[in-house]
């Protein structure tokens, strides 16, 4: 997964001054992102603290770690039926 430029300090406070009365433009053009980053980053993150960030990438990354495993074994039972079927 690509590394993002801007810490979840950063992420969360972006939003936050948008909400405090300055302009979306503005707030791109300071921060050298795109309106499409500031909008999926507010639809995303908007509205949590620090905490639940990290807390949600946390579970995020047990999803992956339990979804991989879940291919495994799925690929390993083909194999088995596989290998039984043949005899």
């Amino acid at each position: 997964m690509k590394k993002s430029r801007f810490t979840d300090a950063q992420i969360l406070a972006i939003p936050k001054q948008a909400e405090n009365g300055v302009a979306v433009a503005v707030l791109c053009r300071e921060h050298g992102i795109s309106a499409a980053t500031y909008y999926n980053w507010r639809s995303k993150f908007g509205g949590m603290d620090a905490s639940l960030m990290s807390e949600m990438k946390a579970m995020a990354e047990e999803n992956r770690r339990l979804k991989k495993m879940y291919a495994e074994m799925a690929m390993q039972n083909e194999f088995l039926k596989d290998a039984l079927g043949k005899k």
